[in-house]
């Protein structure tokens, strides 16, 4: 699985509140934990790991000490480091999530999102071009950084077209409408929204299906799986359209749901499945990683024992 996208540091600082602070009305967070873990298309790699398969990223890191913490992470759960293009023009990414008593109290980003320079593109490119001989599935994972272009995204499709390789976008709005003739693109609510300047109706179907319909005239996609929170997933691939319900559980944080349901979809379709199959497993596995806080990659035993429950 070759996966093309933003990656990212996700720290955290574990504390807890006893008071109140003198210097403005805000809480003081005693420290009591700090944990750095594999963020944006890095997560999605640890997914893919957790479910047996092989995972292979391809993205920019920065030159500098979170990049240095980023390549010992990936050392760590010994993902490979082939398609890594280290960068001078830009600062890894990192987001610092603050809970105190499992409340999250503050997120802090530090962060560019300036566009790729020509050579790190073109860098890219070559990296790809050595890996996909080996590749089954191509992710974009695309967190709107700067690291995807559309000319990276018009080279990779063409070289993956040519190899009978499917694609799957996770998207965001910068390149939203760049992404034409994927094989399975899967935004959310907001992003399609936001993409496409269009109103939709989570609640209402005929508005989720004229929706999804204008988006695959537009892109030319062969495929949508649209992600509604608790609106469930809709799923409009393989000549068949399926709205399956959220699953209810108790929700303790949604960071990296997305990361989950376009790892599960791209392996999924991978194994062959059908259109529903795709949105089961898919839908199953984001509302699974929810029930963590901070964001984990889902737990393969978890997602079996509930998709048999599931039947």
């Amino acid at each position: 699985m070759l996966i093309i996208g933003d990656v990212m540091v996700d720290a955290y600082i574990w504390g807890v509140v006893e008071r109140i602070s003198p210097e403005a009305p805000v809480p003081i967070v005693h420290v009591t934990k700090r944990d750095f873990r594999l963020g944006g298309a890095a997560n999605v790699a640890l997914n893919i790991l957790s479910l047996d398969a092989i995972p292979v990223l391809c993205a920019l890191a920065a030159d500098d000490e979170n990049g240095k913490r980023l390549l010992n992470l990936l050392d760590e759960k010994k993902l490979s480091k082939d398609g890594i293009v280290m960068s001078r023009s830009r600062p890894t990414t990192v987001k610092t999530r603050v809970f105190a008593a499992h409340q999250h109290v503050v997120r802090i980003d530090e962060e560019s999102d300036k566009v790729a320079t020509k050579e790190e593109e073109q860098e890219l490119l070559k990296r790809i071009e050595k890996l996909i001989g080996a590749i089954d599935v191509i992710i974009f994972e695309d967190y709107d950084k700067g690291v995807i272009t559309p000319d990276l995204i018009a080279q990779t499709l063409k070289l993956a077209k040519a190899r009978g390789i499917p694609t799957v976008v996770d998207p965001k709005k910068r390149n939203f409408l760049h992404y034409k003739g994927v094989t399975l693109f899967k935004p959310n609510v907001k992003e399609l929204r936001e993409g496409l300047k269009v109103d939709i109706d989570p609640k209402n179907r005929q508005s989720v299906r004229d929706a999804v319909r204008l988006l695959k005239e537009k892109l030319g996609v062969e495929g949508v799986m649209l992600t509604m929170s608790e609106c469930g997933v809709f799923i409009d691939h393989l000549g068949k359209q399926e709205f399956l319900e959220a699953h209810t559980r108790e929700i303790a944080d949604v960071s990296g749901a997305g990361d989950t349901v376009v790892s599960i979809a791209a392996l999924s379709m991978a194994a062959n499945c059908t259109a529903e199959q795709i949105g089961f497993l898919s839908n199953l596995a984001g509302g699974l990683v929810c029930q963590h806080v901070g964001v984990v990659p889902i737990d393969r035993r978890e997602l079996v024992e509930e998709a048999l429950a599931a039947g």
